[in-house]
Parts: structure tokens; C-alpha cells; sequence
């Protein structure tokens, strides 16, 4: 998870980005925390989806096999 300051900081550098324009610096740094706040998110998104077991209406387990796998996968090694 991104910390507060670093969330403050996209949102500072987005509203200035906006209001005035920013400076190669201030482009760049935006950059990066954007990639950073993307991989954490991305990581999360994975973590969230590879957890969830899919039950249909009948109660059977429905989870697709790729999800499976990776699970089995990710506790053998």
C-alpha cells in the first residue's frame, strides 16, 4: 500500500498539472508515483482475485482452474 504522503503527493502534482502545468521534474516524479501506486494496485487486484472461491447458486465450486492452479502453485513453492 502507497503511504498517505505519497497518495498527497499524486493528488498535489495532478491538481497543479491542472491549474498551472508542471515543470520536467514535477512530470517525471508524477510518473513514477503513478507507477508505483499502479503496481501496488495491481498487486492487490492479484492477491484479491487469486483468494476468491466462486460458489453457483446449486453451491458447487465454480472457481475457474486457472485460479486453482495458481493457488496450488503459489503454496508448493
Amino acid at each position: 500500500m502507497l503511504s498517505p504522503e505519497k497518495i498527497k503527493r499524486i493528488n498535489a502534482l495532478s491538481k497543479k498539472s491542472k491549474k498551472d502545468g508542471l515543470s520536467k521534474e514535477e512530470a517525471s516524479e508524477q510518473t513514477a508515483l503513478r507507477e508505483e501506486y499502479l503496481k501496488n494496485f495491481r498487486q492487490s487486484m492479484r492477491g484479491t482475485i487469486e483468494n476468491v472461491t466462486v460458489i453457483d447458486p446449486e453451491g458447487k465450486d465454480v472457481t475457474p482452474d486457472k485460479i486453482k492452479n495458481i493457488r496450488e502453485n503459489k503454496y508448493l513453492n
